[in-house]
């Protein structure tokens, strides 16, 4: 770290550089920041697929390095006597086939090494990058962050599969992790998406897209009300977490009543009153509902409220975007619901989350202010051809 140190210029009064070294040196590396961002949004969505499918119990142990998958019989016969031991075995799939358990054994397996070649595809660049002297020390201390809040993940997994492995309080309840456990890990994974995606931003687009002063003053308006609409589509996203956990998707499967009433009766059964909020399947299912349908009107404010100001058309078009995207995972998630939770629409609606997500990340980083040395250099309208 100390030989990336040196490589850490700041021009006066100018952007910051990440990535010192040069143009090619900035692709690179922002090249690999992207592709590890994509690689998370892989995971996210395999990590639905698990999910909705049920396999994610299916492997009762769990080893930090891995280790290969069963290849003979006998393999996979002591693997499968394991999983019987298993409250979920018991309580929901007693009579399962061998066949049946391979899909699950294999999905959770996909999902775990997937991760750790992640791990790898990280890695291994970065160090190559920190060798070569392209990685300040800003850059390197982010990065490093988030390496190891990518190792943490494998141990958040576990920590939630472990919670599915226990005996539920009652005979009457399904198997399954903590909701808690599950938003912990979700969000997580989500963190470090939008970590990586946003450092690529800002390795290959040190400073925003401004050609006036006039469009920086409006983007600075925009950002005004972009800031508490991110915040409202971050929240709404780990609120769906909740609905996952609780399997509150599967309860209520209409639209817009929740049954035949608006609000359910209980709603406030446990005690205290805030476990409600996250435990109670009607409870987070209403949240959710409440939280979707305050996201979406706020995304439309944000469009009627900027479609007089004068800013960039790659703002003006962002902008569009989200409102476009976040129409359609209303629509992905009203469609789950009244399906009651298909894999293809459950999965389709948590890429969704994070599409929308990404959207307005990009709308946030393309609307920071310029450093001040390009604001000097800005002709106060932009020229028009």
């Amino acid at each position: 770290m100390s030989t990336v140190a040196s490589s850490g210029t700041v021009h006066k009064e100018g952007a910051k550089l990440l990535v010192t070294a040069g143009s090619h040196a900035q692709k690179m590396v922002g090249i690999w920041l992207f592709g590890s961002a994509a690689w998370v949004f892989s995971m996210v969505v395999l990590g639905g697929v698990t999910r909705l499918t049920r396999s994610g119990l299916s492997m009762t142990d769990w080893k930090f390095t891995g280790s290969l998958p069963p290849l003979a019989d006998e393999d996979w016969y002591h693997e499968f006597e394991k999983y019987k031991q298993s409250p979920e075995y018991k309580r929901v799939n007693r009579g399962m086939s061998i066949e049946e358990f391979k899909f699950i054994y294999w999905m959770e397996y996909a999902h775990r090494m997937w991760g750790r070649a992640l791990g790898i595809m990280f890695a291994l660049p970065f160090s190559y990058f920190l060798r070569k002297g392209y990685v300040t020390l800003q850059l390197g201390l982010r990065l490093s962050a988030l390496f190891a809040l990518g190792a943490g993940q494998g141990l958040i997994g576990w920590w939630m599969v472990k919670s599915g492995l226990e005996e539920p309080a009652s005979e009457y309840v399904q198997p399954r992790v903590s909701p808690y456990r599950l938003a912990a890990h979700l969000t997580s994974a989500f963190a470090i998406y939008c970590g990586l995606f946003w450092t690529g931003l800002s390795v290959v687009m040190p400073e925003p897209p401004a050609e006036s002063v006039s469009w920086v003053r409006g983007a600075a308006k925009v950002k005004r009300i972009a800031l508490p609409v991110s915040l409202l589509v971050a929240i709404t996203a780990v609120s769906g977490a909740f609905v996952a956990g609780n399997d509150a998707g599967h309860a209520y499967n209409t639209f817009p009543k929740m049954g035949d009433t608006w609000i359910p009766p209980d709603v406030f059964d446990l005690k205290p009153v805030i476990r409600n909020f996250f435990e109670n399947t009607s409870t987070v299912q209403l949240d959710h509902r409440i939280l979707a349908t305050a996201t979406l009107l706020s995304i439309g404010t944000l469009w009627w409220s900027t479609r007089k100001l004068d800013i960039h058309p790659a703002v003006r078009s962002l902008i569009g975007s989200i409102v476009g995207m976040a129409s359609l995972q209303v629509t992905l998630g009203i469609s789950t619901l009244l399906s009651y939770v298909p894999v293809s629409l459950g999965t389709a609606h948590q890429a969704g989350a994070l599409t929308l997500l990404t959207l307005v990340i990009l709308l946030n980083h393309t609307v920071r202010r310029p450093s001040v040395s390009l604001l000097k250099s800005l002709p106060q309208v932009a020229k028009t051809t």
